[in-house]
């Protein structure tokens, strides 16, 4: 797959990142093969995620493509970026073509990234995972391989004001041991994905130069104010109502 986009937008990115004194932790990227397909599925606590994990791989000379809903794709602007980095545009409502799309970019030895959360985690935790990334990686024939970042909540997520600079600002990328699956029990085996993706967010939090006690965006469990899963459920279910209110009237103005 030819890039001519990436390279650079790597270049200017990591210009940006250390012109704003954003610092990285980093743990587990050898576990990122140097050659062949793989799923890296990766945990969603902002909207800059999928910005940072692709540098998880950077050790092992690699780029990730990335699963990204359909919307950022047809921005004027930032529809070209994506399209030219060869990510993957994903339409929620038939999603059996960016799956299909998806395999084969793994088979032919890409590297690709997904959240199998599907949204952001407004507790910061592991949130239930959709079996996708087992099913992918299996009907693929690569390793799927679990990862999480932590940090780019202080930057973009739901219900808190966004801080884009970044300056001084840590991100934690924290890469698990290759899962092999093989997809005859996708929901045992994501099961699995989840229990190391906790692990990784565990490691991550514990090493993160900023103790978590009484911080907004640290999960409750573990001294933070972050809602708890059972709240945080909630305050997703009230969006879904509203968001599918907010759609419906648009169509009666119509």
């Amino acid at each position: 797959m030819r890039d001519i986009t990436y390279p650079s937008v790597i270049l200017t990115a990591k210009s940006l990142f250390k012109a704003l004194g954003i610092k990285f932790m980093t743990s587990g990227t050898e576990h990122i093969p140097k050659t062949g397909g793989a799923i890296l599925a990766a945990n969603h606590i902002g909207y800059v995620d999928f910005i940072f994990d692709g540098f998880a791989a950077q050790p092992s000379n690699r780029l990730v493509r990335f699963m990204a809903k359909k919307e950022a794709f047809d921005n004027s602007v930032s529809g070209p970026i994506m399209r030219s980095l060869h990510h993957i545009a994903v339409d929620r409502s038939a999603g059996e073509a960016s799956y299909n799309e998806a395999v084969e970019y793994a088979r032919a030895g890409e590297i690709v990234g997904i959240f199998p959360e599907a949204t952001i985690s407004r507790s910061f935790e592991i949130k239930e995972l959709k079996t996708g990334a087992v099913r992918m990686a299996a009907e693929a024939g690569v390793p799927l391989i679990p990862m999480v970042t932590w940090g780019t909540q202080l930057l973009k997520t739901k219900d808190h004001e966004s801080d884009l600079r970044g300056r001084g600002k840590t991100i934690a990328l924290y890469v698990g041991k290759p899962l092999e699956v093989t997809g005859e029990d996708p929901i045992a085996e994501t099961e699995k994905l989840h229990a190391a993706m906790a692990l990784l967010l565990d490691r991550a939090i514990t090493d993160y130069p900023i103790s978590p006690e009484g911080q907004w965006w640290a999960p409750a469990r573990l001294g933070g104010t972050a809602p708890t899963p059972k709240q945080a459920r909630k305050l997703d279910d009230e969006e879904k109502v509203a968001r599918a209110a907010h759609k419906e009237g648009r169509k009666d103005t119509q």
